[in-house]
């Protein structure tokens, strides 16, 4: 069941690069640093991910990355999702990611699936938002 949301993030995409095509689709990854918080603790994120766009126009993502909080705890995450082109050259993200932690603060992703909203513009800007799926 859908249930709580855990957090907001914004952020920056930090680097491109286009990789080989795969079946003679695009393929370019993305790598990209956020900030925000998770259950009310402020953490730091980076990740990358790899798009690859479909006949379709869609576009499919999986990535990984890592949590930070201030104190030094981690949380390790991957996933993936279903983005789609919106207006003003926004891509629009929609996806699921699966945690691993030690932190006693943070241990109840180790038993949830974050459900996510995700957008980057243009520029580069980025905001997301999760919600637990137990």
């Amino acid at each position: 069941m859908i249930g709580d949301r855990i957090g907001e993030q914004v952020g920056q995409v930090t680097g491109r690069r286009v990789l080989p095509a795969r079946d003679g689709m695009p393929v370019v990854e993305i790598s990209f640093q956020h900030s925000g918080e998770m259950y009310g603790v402020h953490v730091n994120d980076i990740g990358t991910y790899e798009s690859v766009r479909l006949p379709d126009g869609r576009l499919s993502g999986k990535g990984r990355g890592v949590m930070r909080t201030q104190d030094g705890e981690t949380v390790s995450w991957e996933g993936g999702g279903l983005g789609r082109f919106v207006n003003g050259g926004i891509i629009s993200w929609r996806g699921a990611l699966y945690y691993r932690t030690d932190s006693v603060r943070l241990a109840r992703l180790n038993e949830i699936v974050g459900l996510f909203e995700y957008e980057v513009d243009e520029a580069g800007k980025t905001t997301g938002a999760l919600w637990e799926w137990t």
